[in-house]
């Protein structure tokens, strides 16, 4: 079954290009100029994954992701100008998976697209022929592969695929460091390259989201200079 990949961007020649590139590479594709349109093609026929551009009129990436992070859990790509660091981190903050920094290189992206499609695909097997590798439990923590399920103390802690990932990673082995470098591997493959300040994003990220049901949960520890680890219960 083909996957279906929105592209939301107010530049028609990067929609034609990228349209046909992916296309070429076995993609169903459907393009927005603006956010606006986006949110309401998006809402009435989903897709596995969206590249939102930050800057369009109407409704800007940022509102886009945020409309679209109330309702589902799709990968999601932005693209972003090359002097917007503050926009990428803000776009990281509100659930973007991951970003890539205009003028890019098509290749890489696609790349990106197939990655976070399988750690999706992988994260949300039940059966068909996967054998899931079933539950982590520490402590208050509670991961399911199978269901994509992150729970603390009972409450549901919705996670991006980069996210859980990265929890999986930290938890697997509680009191073991971390490098920048590894929970990149972990969450992105070794073949695609993301900087040590995205992770750094998705980590002050997932702690918010921890903490935004229980304001005492510091299980995930900075060792400045080092990584970061899971605190052993």
């Amino acid at each position: 079954m083909k996957h279906t990949i929105a592209l939301v961007d107010d530049d028609r020649n990067i929609l034609e290009s990228v349209q046909m590139t992916l296309e070429q590479e076995g993609f169903l594709v459907r393009t927005y100029t603006d956010g606006e349109s986006a949110l309401q093609g998006l809402m009435a026929r989903p897709v596995d994954l969206a590249v939102l551009d930050i800057k369009m009129p109407r409704m800007d990436g940022m509102e886009l992701l945020q409309r679209l992070r109330a309702r589902s859990a799709m990968p999601v790509i932005f693209l972003t100008s090359k002097d917007d660091e503050l926009d990428e981190l803000m776009g990281l903050r509100l659930g973007a998976d991951d970003y890539i920094t205009k003028p890019f290189s098509q290749r890489l992206l696609l790349e990106r697209i197939r990655t976070l499609l399988r750690r999706n695909e992988t994260s949300r097997a039940e059966g068909s022929g996967v054998v899931p590798t079933g539950v982590i439990a520490r402590g208050h923590l509670t991961l399911d592969e199978t269901k994509h399920q992150c729970l603390w103390k009972s409450q549901d802690i919705q996670l991006t695929v980069t996210e859980f990932l990265l929890v999986k990673a930290l938890a697997a082995r509680p009191g073991m460091v971390k490098s920048r470098d590894q929970l990149i591997d972990a969450a992105y493959g070794e073949n695609v390259y993301v900087d040590d300040r995205t992770i750094d994003s998705h980590i002050k990220r997932l702690r918010r989201k921890f903490r935004a049901t229980d304001e005492e949960f510091d299980q995930i520890e900075t060792l400045y200079g080092i990584g970061y680890r899971y605190k052993e219960s």
